[in-house]
């Protein structure tokens, strides 16, 4: 598979460095909400359930938004890591990631109006089982971290319509 995968990323880099243009994608998400706090998702041909848990008014049923992103955060960079441990022919065998995050409610309620809503700081342990040296290590983490997605999410606002 590595091999493939090697062959699929730098076919990939050679055609976005011939047309720029081509490397341009769009995602979409839609999402409704359904009952309570539950919203179902759907992203291309999947769907997830998105809610609260209990003491958030919610029934459980589902992650909540938080949640998810701190999953789409661990799941790009392991996806990341592994992409470039490929294209930068640098043995992993695995690569798995936990983190934590640290949200103050008082934000999302608006107790006081001035606390932010978002997390306050996320920590991490990216774990990766190679027998690749240590700096070469050091330089995939440092492309990775230059190079995932998820982790230069900037924030957004949203227009009603």
């Amino acid at each position: 598979m590595s091999q493939q995968l090697r062959a699929v990323i730098a076919e990939t880099q050679e055609r976005f460095r011939l047309d720029p243009t081509s490397a341009i994608m769009h995602f979409e998400s839609s999402s409704c909400l359904q009952e309570g706090l539950q919203s179902q998702a759907r992203m291309r041909q999947h769907s997830l359930v998105v809610d609260e848990p209990v003491a958030l008014g919610g029934a459980d049923t589902g992650p909540n938004p938080v949640e998810i992103v701190l999953a789409a955060l661990g799941t790009c960079q392991e996806i990341t890591y592994r992409a470039y441990a490929t294209a930068l022919g640098i043995p992993l065998e695995r690569v798995s990631v936990v983190l934590d995050g640290e949200v103050d409610l008082r934000g999302f309620l608006g107790v006081p109006p001035d606390v932010r809503p978002g997390y306050r700081h996320i920590t991490g342990t990216v774990t990766l089982v190679s027998s690749a040296p240590a700096e070469q290590l050091e330089k995939l983490r440092d492309a990775v971290n230059a190079h995932c997605p998820v982790l230069d999410i900037s924030p957004t606002r949203f227009p009603l319509s």
